[in-house]
């Protein structure tokens, strides 16, 4: 027994094959809309015909002169750009203190090797850290512009304090001054809405800044209590053991 097949006005369209310039049927115009709108509904995604907002970035992109500007930037504020600069420069900066209390502290007339080595993985660290903001500020598009560096000015020597103890209040204060200008730039990611700079903030600078500042103010604590003498030799024989084990792990 043959049954007869009524077909959809989309599929009797299709099967029709029609050229180019004839126009789609109304009713399946209608029936597309509704899909559309249906998976609007499930979604929550609006798509606008034909992607308004993706055409109005192919505009940008294809104004952009690569030479100038960067083609992967996308939502990042200029003072947040700004900010990421300023913090290399405090990074930069911080590191180039630590190098001249390292090479300080290595003098032979000196010869505290384990506040040397310290210094030293310090300045390297912080550093680092200088090229982690570089690394980021070039992802999201922004141009990295490095700032002059103050020159140390350190008499570590005639301080009254003693030379160990006086470095290591040093390096306390500029790791809180770190801290501060790190939850600076938290700050200004938020202010922003820049959610993406602000995680990375938080999960790559600032937790580990906290944890160098407890573990230079206990140094600091530990020089008060033992002296200008033999306590800080031994001090310091102590802390280059925390230093090679540290590197080796």
């Amino acid at each position: 027994m043959l049954r007869a097949t009524v077909a959809s006005p989309c599929v009797a369209a299709k099967a029709a094959r029609p050229s180019p310039s004839v126009a789609v049927r109304p009713a399946c115009r209608r029936s597309v809309a509704a899909r559309a709108a249906t998976l609007d509904s499930m979604t929550g995604v609006v798509f606008q015909q034909p992607f308004d907002q993706a055409k109005a970035e192919l505009a940008i992109v294809d104004n952009t002169n690569a030479a100038v500007s960067s083609l992967a930037r996308v939502d990042f504020h200029p003072a947040c750009e700004a900010a990421i600069n300023e913090q290399i420069n405090i990074e930069y900066t911080v590191s180039y203190v630590y190098h001249a209390l390292w090479a300080y502290f290595d003098r032979d007339n000196v010869a505290l090797k384990g506040l040397a080595e310290f210094f030293k993985a310090g300045s390297v660290e912080e550093r680092e850290h200088a090229e982690l903001l570089m690394d980021y500020q070039n992802r999201r598009g922004g141009r990295v512009v490095l700032g002059p560096l103050a020159v140390p000015e350190l008499d570590l020597a005639s301080n009254e304090k003693g030379d160990a103890l006086y470095a290591m209040e040093l390096a306390l204060s500029l790791e809180k001054l770190n801290f501060q200008k790190l939850r600076q730039l938290h700050a200004v990611a938020d202010e922003h809405g820049d959610a993406s700079m602000a995680d990375f903030v938080e999960g790559d600078l600032l937790a580990e800044q906290v944890d160098a500042v407890k573990k230079v103010s206990e140094y600091v604590s530990q020089l008060r209590r033992v002296g200008k003498g033999l306590g800080v030799y031994q001090f310091d024989k102590q802390l280059l053991a925390e230093v090679q084990a540290g590197a080796a792990a």
